[in-house]
């Protein structure tokens, strides 16, 4: 999927719909167990020179809960906001102070006529996914001591916690 930036200029404004497979970009392991296709729905704007590309993506993962580690599938949808300017990166000076404003966005530079969205779109929805995915927000987890899923059956295991700097208290107060 690709934006051209003469046509950008030329048009002023650039609708980009349509399905990207990031089976070869996004990783097949880890935390992301499966994927869908991405849905994509940008519009690009020719904007003193630099395209800002906005709008959002759609997409269907499974992962890993993070409590019982039962597949939890979800539908995403990621807001995408970057702004691409043509040309090398400015050398920062950490001497000169004015340039750096903490209200100036960050853009992207590219050195071509075209600017390749597929690497940024795998980036923006690795990021967009869940930190914590849970199957339920209720969910008990595994048992830290035989391993069973306490949401399906409960173990009776004991786990009391007891802090080792105090451990040694414990058999002061045994009885004999």
């Amino acid at each position: 999927m690709f934006i051209h930036l003469k046509d950008l200029v030329s048009k002023g404004t650039i609708r980009v719909e349509g399905t990207e497979d990031l089976t070869d970009v996004l990783p097949k392991k880890g935390d992301l167990l499966g994927f869908g296709p991405l849905h994509v729905q940008l519009e690009a704007r020719n904007q003193d020179g630099r395209a800002e590309v906005s709008g959002e993506l759609k997409i269907d993962v499974e992962q890993s809960c993070s409590r019982c580690l039962a597949p939890v599938r979800q539908s995403l949808t990621i807001p995408f906001h970057e702004t691409f300017v043509k040309g090398e990166e400015k050398d920062f000076d950490p001497s000169d102070e004015e340039e750096v404003e903490d209200d100036e966005e960050e853009v992207l530079y590219v050195s071509d006529d075209r600017i390749e969205l597929k690497p940024i779109l795998a980036e923006v929805v690795l990021m967009g996914l869940p930190f914590i995915p849970l199957c339920s927000a209720d969910c008990q987890g595994l048992c830290p001591v035989c391993g069973n899923n306490r949401n399906e059956q409960a173990c009776g295991c004991k786990q009391d916690k007891v802090d080792p700097r105090l451990a040694g208290l414990a058999d002061f107060f045994k009885n004999d």
